[in-house]
């Protein structure tokens, strides 16, 4: 029988999603985990409000700023950052126990994170998502339709910022169509899952 394109292994690897917001990166990253089961995505505490479409448990982990500050005295997080206002943390336990399961997790964090873990020289495949022109970005967010002025000049000045930071990254795909996207992000997952890499004996 031929082996699957993308198994379980004994430790998940970890990836790191990075992009201005609108560009698609939740979405791309829950295609990947409805057609794999070995990928699975880190979910974030916040101190941000949930919005209407947002379940708790599902898409954040909605807390207090004091809960919040709680666990960074604690070292629960891998990572953390504010980003207009709130704050965002990646949990280390829930990061390991799916590795632990075999499970491929990604972070779909900003690059204030992302670069947190690279001072730290955390392991992680490094991805950047772009959008093919801060034009399109703009034209995304209006679309979305939850932003005033304020935030979405806000979010495109930000925007701006972030994608000086690809350098950073071991990978970087424009989003210029999803199917496009997809197929891409896709083949550097098989890709990474079949790497040579060096073994402990």
């Amino acid at each position: 029988m031929p082996q699957p394109v993308l198994s379980n292994f004994l430790t998940g690897f970890v990836f790191v999603l990075s992009a201005p917001a609108g560009t698609g990166k939740t979405t791309l990253v829950r295609m990947l985990s409805k057609e794999f089961d070995s990928i699975v995505e880190s979910i974030s505490y916040t101190t941000r409000p949930p919005r209407s479409n947002e379940i708790d448990g599902k898409d954040y982990f909605f807390i207090s700023e004091k809960e919040f500050e709680s666990k960074i005295k604690k070292g629960d997080f891998l990572e953390y950052a504010k980003v207009f206002g709130y704050n965002y943390g990646t949990s280390c336990e829930y990061v390991n126990s799916q590795q632990k399961r075999g499970k491929h997790i990604f972070l779909v964090i900003d690059t204030q994170g992302a670069m947190q873990l690279k001072e730290k020289n955390f392991v992680a495949v490094y991805i950047f998502l772009s959008p093919p022109s801060l034009e399109v970005l703009e034209s995304r967010l209006l679309n979305r339709k939850t932003e005033n002025k304020k935030t979405l000049a806000r979010r495109l000045s930000w925007a701006e910022q972030e994608l000086k930071k690809i350098s950073y990254y071991d990978y970087h795909i424009v989003n210029d169509s999803l199917k496009h996207a997809y197929a891409v992000l896709r083949s550097i997952i098989i890709a990474e899952e079949h790497r040579v890499r060096q073994l402990s004996t």
